[in-house]
């Protein structure tokens, strides 16, 4: 990825002052800059990286972008790891049986034998080793992002790591954390979405960075309203009744069960129709199995469109089906951050979101959206924004006032330029 881009294309969006300071910061950050994750397509991070990394090269920083590679076991493997660093424990299930690997009764022999035996971690180390000698790594500072490639750091050569973690480890399963926590110990320094992701058990330093999205991308550009007819005309989709949309990939832990449930009670009161829109993440193992599950739960219903971007969809299908909304959802059970809800928002758009991971960041209760703890919470709540087009159009433009001032790509990469200079200065104090 060679492509530059100037921060200051973003002046009508937040003003001068804090891109200023972002070429005052850029000036003092030594050497060069590289991002390592899964995968340069699929999920948030991938996204974030693919708006971040010309920006950087824009303020004259050498920064690179490498992704790992490893086989299906690993990937699954990693997937799994996901899972239950989520909180699932149920799945911890899977992980233990890899490879007829059983599940111990004891906690201390199952870290032993983690770190030492089972066949799954071998094959991790493994991957994470052969990526570390086909890499090059001798960067002034590394990005490591989240658990596929954080085994890294032991080939680490030079200048300050940092470990970038985009999910909610603050309940993990504790064979699986325990596990990571060593190579993560190893890092100069972590970053976490929110503060409730922070590790209290980790001895390096801490940094609370929120995700965001990119305003002048192709999934947030402003859309004619001939280009959002022509997105729905495509995929069949008509404009006669309400549209409640959740845009997201097909993974269990965002609901999209629960999704399906919540808009058949709104719908035995209130016409509407249901996009349920998303694709499958390149490292992630699942997704097919969940999309025919959703498939299956849909039954074919003629208000219910399932969507699969295969090819992906593009961006600008995807911000059309946002915009074409009257209520967009993210009734995740567990998330990370949740960037579809900042991108809804942004479009002026209320969001229902479960009260989880980032989301409430993100969605203020009953002031920029509302938060839900069930399937009859969010179909009240639908229900309210459906009677009420006035309440909705409120929350919608608080929503994007926040996004303005909290979620967006030149706040994102100011905290990492503050990030790395804060490590390039033992006493904490950042001089320009």
């Amino acid at each position: 990825m060679n492509e530059k881009r100037s921060v200051w294309e973003y002046e009508d969006i937040v003003g001068r002052g804090l891109l200023e300071d972002l070429e005052s910061l850029a000036e003092h950050i030594p050497g060069s800059v590289q991002h390592i994750n899964a995968t340069y397509t699929g999920g948030g991070v991938a996204e974030i990286l693919s708006s971040m990394i010309p920006l950087f090269k824009g303020l004259g920083i050498e920064t690179d972008w490498n992704v790992i590679r490893g086989d299906d076991d690993f990937f699954s493997i990693t997937k799994s790891f996901h899972n239950v660093l989520h909180g699932r424990v149920e799945d911890a299930v899977d992980i233990h049986a890899y490879k007829h690997v059983s599940v111990l009764d004891d906690l201390e022999r199952q870290i032993n034998e983690l770190n030492q035996r089972k066949d799954m971690l071998e094959t991790y180390l493994r991957w994470n080793k052969i990526n570390s000698e086909e890499m090059d790594l001798d960067y002034d500072v590394t990005f490591v992002h989240d658990p596929q490639p954080a085994a890294l750091i032991d080939a680490k050569q030079k200048g300050n790591w940092i470990w970038r973690c985009h999910i909610d480890v603050s309940n993990p399963d504790a064979l699986v954390w325990n596990f990571l926590k060593e190579s993560v110990s190893k890092y100069d320094a972590s970053v976490f979405s929110t503060p409730l992701f922070s590790r209290p058990d980790l001895r390096i330093r801490q940094f609370l960075v929120p995700p965001s999205i990119d305003p002048l991308s192709d999934k947030n550009i402003e859309l004619s309203q001939s280009e959002i007819d022509s997105v729905l005309d495509k995929y069949e989709i008509t404009q006669d009744k309400p549209i409640i949309t959740q845009i997201s990939r097909f993974d269990r832990l965002k609901d999209l069960p629960g999704v399906i449930d919540a808009y058949k009670l709104v719908k035995k009161r209130i016409d509407c129709q249901l996009i349920l829109a998303g694709g499958v993440a390149a490292d992630d193992p699942e997704g097919m199995g969940v999309y025919h599950e959703v498939m299956k739960k849909a039954d074919g219903e003629a208000d219910i469109h399932v969507l699969l971007g295969s090819p992906p969809f593009t961006d600008i299908e995807i911000n059309a089906f946002q915009r074409a909304s009257t209520v967009i959802m993210q009734k995740s059970l567990k998330e990370g951050f949740g960037l579809v809800v900042s991108e809804g928002l942004w479009k002026g758009k209320p969001v229902i979101g479960g009260a989880t991971g980032g989301i409430p960041l993100q969605i203020i209760n009953g002031v920029t959206g509302y938060l839900v703890h069930s399937v009859e919470g969010a179909a009240f709540k639908i229900a309210n924004l459906l009677k009420d087009p006035e309440l909705a159009r409120k929350l919608g433009e608080n929503g994007r006032e926040h996004v303005r001032n909290n979620f967006l790509i030149t706040r994102h990469l100011k905290d990492y330029l503050l990030v790395m200079l804060s490590l390039e200065d033992p006493s904490g104090i950042i001089r320009l």
